[in-house]
């Protein structure tokens, strides 16, 4: 079992020349999107916690402090500065990276384990005590796992404040809080203002109402360039009737998928955004994509965005990423090609599983015949993908039945929590996946981000971003997906 401690010799930080404070204010100074989300700084005389690309007048060294969290801001006492919004921008790299305890903390607490099972399940599903989980997450990013978990729902609530006009108790509940009480009392401490308040300092025109047809609207951040191309090509060319499709031209088309959420059921649109590269002028601060949720139970909106965000990778350090593979001769020109190159995960861990194993035909079979069908089918969306329950049942034997058997025990685990070190042991006794479907299963179930093409000997200058090496192969035609 993994433990908490941060990995030896981690080559993919990309904090190295910010590891001290008077590199972390160089960064403030320098205004430096590149480190937005990796580290955030307060400033004591006013009270207000900024990123590090902050517009605002830099302020003096003596004043500023430096957090790993938002959360950890807001624990100490400052609150969000409305200039440069810093609860929204893209989560760490670091921590869907990381494949120790903490790192897989952090992703279970983005995926609301927290606001469903508390601190008590959090530790279960790592194989810890409460204490120990508090303790070394309060240790090493200065805040403990509700602390977490709360700033979370503050930003899901101010987004939806200030981008909807759904009433004010729907949005407290659609944020994970357990009251409107809960609700309010945190928003004040979060952004010294009410809910009202905060829903009047946003331009109106700026807010869309939600409807049946139109579902609750977001815009979900990245850091740096996104290559969009790419990735809805891939989505495109697996796509499984009757639980996802793609439709539009190249450069504005929508993805649209069913999801089966904690709460209840949703389906997500994701539209297709141009890539944007690097300038002259220094990196691309970053953007967004444009997507819209159906839910059946509002609940499950923070899980439902976590989950699309590691579908998409959006928590990627693409500078990290193009630094090291545009050193590498074969790959530097791909690099040049398409900075901000992703890897994409999945909102299913399991359900990845089963279909790198039986391919998109049969996978559609599977979900025509075991599949619940949507209660109000939308367009070609029409069914959930069978759990691994449901298929271990329905066809134990072969390949699939082994496989959806270790899923549905528990014996292979692969959701946001799991231990990438257990899981490769688990999928080895596994009969029947060959090693491209448990590399596969590695990089899209796992994020793993370092994953070598089976049977390849690449060279160590790719390490650690091995599958991002092997997207830009695929990109480039010189690998089939």
């Amino acid at each position: 079992m993994s433990d908490f401690r941060q990995p030896e010799g981690a080559g993919w930080r990309r904090l190295d020349g910010v590891r001290d404070e008077d590199g972390r204010y160089e960064a403030v100074r320098s205004r430096d999107a590149r480190f937005d989300g990796a580290f955030f700084f307060a400033v004591r005389t006013t009270g207000i916690y900024c990123r590090p690309s902050c517009p605002a007048v830099t302020p003096k060294r003596h004043n500023v402090r430096f957090f790993a969290t938002a959360a950890a801001a807001q624990g100490s006492g400052f609150r969000a500065c409305r200039r440069c919004r810093p609860d929204a921008v893209p989560g760490s790299a670091e921590w869907n990276v990381r494949a120790d305890a903490v790192g897989r903390a952090v992703r279970l607490i983005a995926d609301g384990v927290v606001d469903r099972e508390g601190v008590a399940g959090l530790a279960a599903r790592l194989g810890y005590s409460a204490r120990q989980v508090r303790r070394q997450l309060t240790g090493e990013l200065g805040a403990g796992p509700v602390a977490l978990a709360r700033a979370q729902r503050a930003h899901a609530a101010r987004v939806l404040l200030q981008t909807t006009e759904l009433p004010v108790t729907q949005i407290a509940f659609a944020s994970g809080f357990a009251s409107v009480r809960q609700f309010n009392d945190t928003v004040r401490a979060v952004y010294a203002a009410t809910p009202s308040a905060l829903r009047a300092a946003a331009p109106r025109a700026g807010r869309r109402v939600p409807t049946p047809t139109a579902g609750i609207p977001l815009r979900l951040a990245h850091r740096g360039p996104y290559r969009t191309g790419p990735v809805f090509d891939l989505l495109e060319h697996e796509a499984v009737p009757g639980i996802e499709n793609v439709s539009g031209p190249p450069g504005t088309r929508t993805y649209r998928r069913t999801l089966r959420l904690p709460h209840g059921t949703g389906i997500a649109a994701v539209d297709e955004r141009p890539g944007t590269a690097r300038t002259g002028s220094g990196a691309h601060p970053g953007g967004w994509l444009d997507v819209r949720l159906h839910l059946t139970d509002p609940r499950d909106l923070t899980t439902a965005v976590q989950r699309l965000r590691r579908l998409f990778d959006l928590d990627a350090d693409p500078y990290a990423v193009d630094e090291r593979l545009g050193a590498d001769t074969r790959l530097a020109p791909l690099v040049a090609a398409r900075p901000g190159l992703r890897s994409p995960g999945t909102v299913d861990p399991e359900e990845l599983a089963v279909r790198a194993l039986v391919g998109r035909d049969e996978a559609a079979r599977l979900v025509q015949r075991y599949g619940k069908r949507l209660d109000a089918p939308c367009g070609g969306l029409t069914h959930l993908f069978p759990g691994p329950d449901v298929l271990a049942g329905a066809e134990p034997e072969g390949p699939l039945g082994a496989l959806t058997a270790a899923l549905a025990d528990g014996a292979l685990r692969l959701g946001p929590g799991a231990d990438r070190d257990e899981a490769r042991d688990a999928l080895a006794a596994v009969p029947g996946p060959d090693a491209r479907t448990v590399a596969a299963i590695r990089t899209r179930a796992l994020g793993d981000p370092d994953v070598a093409p089976p049977g390849a000997d690449v060279p160590d200058s790719w390490r650690p971003w091995r599958s991002y090496a092997l997207n830009h192969l695929r990109a480039a035609g010189e690998l089939e997906y």
